[in-house]
């Protein structure tokens, strides 16, 4: 599979901003898309802005910080031979792959600061152990050899919009059929709330179609913390509404970012946000907006603007 691999964002790992690299502090317009950031916008232009553009630290919390960790296990479990894919293996690499992650990530060593004794890490290793235990009873690793893993793949569509994201697991049959797999340590969401994780593997799905003309045969989400699979078969057309979605999207974004005009648009996860502080909803105050400011030309409107770029 043709990709280019240049960085992008681990589930789990905290926002990277699409088009900017993580050891500048230079704010520059967004450049590129991915499941994570569409997702945020959707669900708060602001916080796009403040992860995106602002690139405001967010702290580590365990439940992400585990979710990384159970990531990198099921994906070094592979480099073993398939009699070896076994669940005390798996298990055994995870005092490791936690070793690795705080060397990689040492602002991770604050989740336990206060926790001198040990008990909470260990209760939090534990839950990682039973995460990665459960995923024996969903699926055989002994009968499974992944084309991918942690792939990142990036395409540009026809308007320059680019693409990009990191694939947990891209199995491919002997036929050429293609199943895209990601792996959730949460719990399978109820089904009225399905369509946002489904949203994520359409995404993907579009991008390995534009990659490499062909719609993959399953989608497919295991979700660790409730012990559900939920598959999805699409078709061309589902790729073709998520690349539509995409675009309005998009043009959305690029008239925030011209105009600096960032709404809040509160809901129940506000109470999860690191940056109520800085959010008028909360009696903040967003920092000065990095980005040059164009008003809008006179007689025209923001459709015609974002159309005539």
């Amino acid at each position: 599979m043709d990709t280019s691999i240049e960085g992008g964002e681990r589930a789990g790992a905290g926002p990277v901003a699409e088009g900017v690299r993580a050891d500048t502090a230079t704010a520059v317009a967004p450049s590129s898309l991915s499941p994570s950031r569409a997702s945020d916008f959707m669900q708060c232009p602001l916080l796009y802005r403040f992860r995106v553009i602002d690139k405001l630290p967010e702290k580590p919390s365990e439940a992400a910080t585990r979710g990384t960790l159970v990531h990198a296990v099921l994906e070094r479990l592979f480099d073993a031979p398939a009699a070896d894919r076994t669940a005390p293996r798996a298990k055994s690499l995870i005092p490791g792959q936690w070793d690795r992650l705080r060397e990689s990530r040492p602002e991770v060593v604050e989740l336990f600061a206060d926790d001198p004794e040990g008990e909470r890490l260990a209760r939090w290793l534990a839950e990682a152990e039973r995460l990665v235990e459960r995923w024996f009873s969903l699926e055989d690793p002994s009968r499974l050899e992944p084309a991918e893993r942690e792939l990142f793949v990036e395409t540009e569509l026809d308007t320059g919009l680019r693409l990009r994201g990191i694939i947990d697991r891209v199995d491919v049959a002997p036929t050429g059929e293609v199943r895209i797999v990601d792996y959730k340590t949460g719990k399978a969401p109820r089904p009225e709330y399905a369509e946002g994780a489904l949203f994520q593997m359409k995404f993907y799905a579009l991008v390995v179609w534009r990659l490499k003309k062909v719609v993959p045969r399953r989608l497919q989400l295991v979700y660790l913390g409730s012990g559900d699979v939920v598959t999805y078969d699409p078709v061309l057309a589902d790729l073709e509404r998520v690349e539509r979605k995409l675009l309005v999207l998009w043009d959305a974004i690029r008239l925030a970012t011209e105009t600096g005009d960032w709404r809040p648009r509160p809901t129940k996860l506000c109470g999860w946000c690191d940056h109520r502080a800085h959010c008028p909803e909360f009696g903040g105050t967003p920092p000065p907006y990095p980005l040059p400011v164009r008003a809008p030309e006179s007689g025209g409107g923001p459709e015609g603007r974002m159309g005539a770029d």
